[in-house]
């Protein structure tokens, strides 16, 4: 359908301009005239509406034809102007064509002319609108170009790849004047294409929730191919999964795609076509310069955090080695642990710093530094509720030094909200003090800010904690050989799995442990039983390595048993623990001599841990003789390892007893040595023995 041109017809003469607009009309269809009589009314006329085309008369009170004409171009110099005038000369076509008239026709009778001047305005209208969509057109190019410039230094200005994406979905939905306009990102995790920004034009038919898998859809063709694709009409593919009538896909390189789209089908000319791509051109630009400034910067964020933990660890390192130096020269166990607090606490890396002693229970703070006694009467006022409870239990168990980021917002400190902001610190450690046996507590260090604690620094801290509980092990091991006083603990244990109870199940009375010899991985156990008892089958058992008789006697048969393993002599090892008698009958009974660094609450309950029927009998605290006590010590350090062995076997086995409960060759065998050599060592031992006694020096 041909658009409508509409016709302004000025003229002074009474009805001529109506006339000559019903001709007009008559001769096509598409023309509707207007009607003016002067040049005033003709003015005001383009005010009011649009007009496709003037035709006016040359002479006209208060304002001629040419008049008019010089009014009109002074807001539109090409609209098309036709004189339609009587008065025909040469001067007059001149002067109208010097004004820059667009046909200069002269009036005449009859139809004719009609048809002449409809033909004139329709060829002047369709140049004139030509030429007006061509200009338009090149304004409405300029000001895309335009748009793409500001884009494409917005794209090189975004500092993430969020905005670029939602800068180029809106140009794409501006420039291509498109009801869709999308970009979808590649997430490697996921494998898949996944929504990245859309205009808000978009929002009604594009899914935030949609993504694209492997080989799903055109979207992923398109970006798996790395070109770039239009579908004029995608519903002929009623598999495919879509966001519109046609589409214009374009890739971002490994990026992800630009996506284009309008309800109708072949919605997109060459010129959006380009345009799209320049867009995505200078898009993917902006994201490789978006990634790799991102990987700049967690490049340069990854050499910072770790100059600051560089600095940290050597400074954590200074400290550690300043707590060894003054650890070693340590006497006591409190000494130790409030030298580790004040040392740690006297520093600017650390807030302060305390120690809860896993010999208490629950777990109580024995040394402190760089904090009030406030914070600490909270601690024990809080007592099983206070959630450094659960610290200390999770860090013994696991062994590992525990790490809170930040107190604030960790699940199950809130009562501590209080004390973290009053005393300024965030951050805490838990580190394990232990040794390779024993576990004495946990050393607590508060630091200031969050996420300020390393892997480096961790293990640091975690080798801290062995050399405190080394430590501590070594001055009570000290303190235990100088001191004569001396806990002794009665113990029932009924328990079916203990070993001694699994003797009895051999012995028809009592059975008595009557000592035990460590030897390389093995444990030799000596047990007495009455006469005719057989223990041989024990060595089916697999904790049992060996069972051999070292003595029969009239009332009495002495076992010796080599086991590799027993829970309760290794807990007694563990703590120090000497096992001074036991005797079993319906259950066995044992009597302990225990260091009084040792708590016995402790003991007894690692040993209900492995055996859970055992009872507290008696606690009765026992003073040595301290000569006895220097003998003993001093009878280690010089007997040798196969010498202290030799004398310990003659006496369990009652070699000196009289009669002789057992010979050299009995104990030589027991001892898988030959006779000579057991002998060998009984006398050297015996004899630094002797020696020690009379105060001489052994040779």
């Amino acid at each position: 359908m041909t658009k409508p041109i509409t016709v302004l017809v000025v003229d002074n003469e009474p009805g001529f301009a109506d006339l000559a607009g019903e001709m007009l009309e008559r001769e096509r269809d598409a023309i509707v005239a207007e009607s003016a009589i002067d040049g005033e009314q003709a003015l005001e006329a383009l005010e009011e509406q649009s007009i496709d085309c003037i035709v006016s008369d040359y002479e006209m009170p208060k304002m001629t034809g040419l008049e008019l004409l010089e009014q009109v171009r002074e807001d539109d110099p090409d609209l098309p102007f036709i004189l339609f005038t009587g008065r025909g000369s040469e001067e007059v076509a001149s002067e109208a064509i010097a004004a820059g008239v667009t046909q200069y026709l002269q009036k005449e009778s009859g139809e004719k002319q009609y048809a002449l001047l409809a033909n004139q305005i329709t060829n002047a209208v369709s140049q004139y609108r030509t030429e007006t969509e061509l200009r338009e057109s090149e304004r409405r190019y300029e000001r895309t170009l335009t748009t793409l410039h500001e884009t494409t230094r917005d794209l090189m200005r975004a500092g993430t790849k969020r905005k670029i994406y939602r800068s180029a979905v809106d140009t794409a939905g501006e420039i291509l004047d498109v009801p869709i306009a999308a970009a979808y990102t590649f997430e490697p995790t996921e494998g898949r294409l996944e929504h990245a920004a859309s205009t808000r034009e978009s929002r009604e038919l594009v899914d935030p929730e949609m993504h694209f898998e492997q080989g799903e859809g055109h979207v992923w063709e398109v970006f798996s191919e790395g070109e770039s694709a239009y579908y004029e009409d995608v519903t002929r593919d009623a598999e495919a999964k879509t966001l519109s009538q046609s589409e214009l896909i374009v890739p971002l390189g490994t990026h992800g795609v630009l996506v284009a789209g309008t309800e109708d089908v072949d919605g997109f000319d060459e010129t959006m076509t380009e345009l799209l791509h320049i867009l995505a051109a200078n898009t993917e630009a902006a994201l490789d310069r978006a990634e790799r400034e991102q990987l700049l910067r967690e490049h340069d964020r990854t050499l910072t955090q770790q100059n600051e933990e560089l600095t940290r660890l050597n400074h954590t390192n200074e400290i550690v080695r300043e707590i060894n130096h003054s650890v070693a020269q340590a006497s006591t166990r409190t000494e130790i642990e409030t030298t580790v607090c004040e040392r740690l606490a006297d520093t600017e890396r650390y807030c302060f710093a305390w120690i809860a002693s896993s010999d208490d229970d629950p777990p109580e703070p024995t040394a402190w530094a760089g904090v009030d006694a406030v914070f600490i009467d909270q601690l024990r006022d809080d007592g099983t509720h206070a959630p450094e409870i659960d610290l200390v239990e999770e860090t013994l168990e696991t062994g590992d030094v525990q790490l809170v980021r930040n107190v604030l917002e960790a699940d199950g400190w809130d009562r501590r909200r209080k004390e973290a902001l009053t005393y300024g610190y965030q951050t805490l450690l838990a580190v394990p003090l232990t040794d390779t046996e024993r576990e004495y507590g946990v050393l607590f260090v508060h630091v200031t800010g969050v996420d300020s604690i390393g892997d480096s620094e961790l293990t640091v801290m975690g080798e801290l904690g062995e050399t405190i509980g080394h430590a501590i092990r070594s001055v009570e091991r000290t303190r235990a050989m100088l001191t004569d006083s001396r806990l002794e603990l009665e113990l029932a244990i009924d328990d079916s799995r203990l070993l001694f109870n699994r003797f009895a199940e051999h012995v028809e009375g009592a059975a008595t442990v009557e000592g035990v010899i460590e030897r390389d991985d093995e444990l030799v156990v000596f047990v007495s039983a009455p006469e005719g008892t057989d223990m041989t089958p024990l060595d089916q058992w697999a904790s049992v390595d060996s069972v051999s008789v070292v003595s029969d006697g009239d009332d009495e048969i002495l076992f010796e048993v080599t086991v590799t393993s027993s829970p309760f002599l290794e807990t007694l090892r563990t703590y120090d623990v000497k096992l001074r008698t036991a005797t079993t009958r319906d259950g066995t009974t044992v009597t302990l001599e225990v260091p009084q660094r040792v708590e016995a609450r402790s003991l007894v309950e690692a040993i209900r841990d492995s055996y859970p029927e055992t009872e507290l009998e008696a606690r009765r605290e026992t003073t040595g003789s301290r000569s006895a006590r220097q003998l003993d010590t001093h009878l280690e350090e010089r007997l040798t390892e196969k010498q202290f062995e030799a004398l310990q076997a003659a006496h369990y086995s009652g070699f000196f007893e009289w009669p002789r409960e057992s010979t050299g060759e009995d104990l030589a065998d027991a001892l898988d040595v030959s006779p000579p050599t057991y002998h060998y060592h009984l006398r050297a031992a015996e004899r630094k023995l002797v020696t020690l006694a009379f105060g001489g020096e052994s040779g």
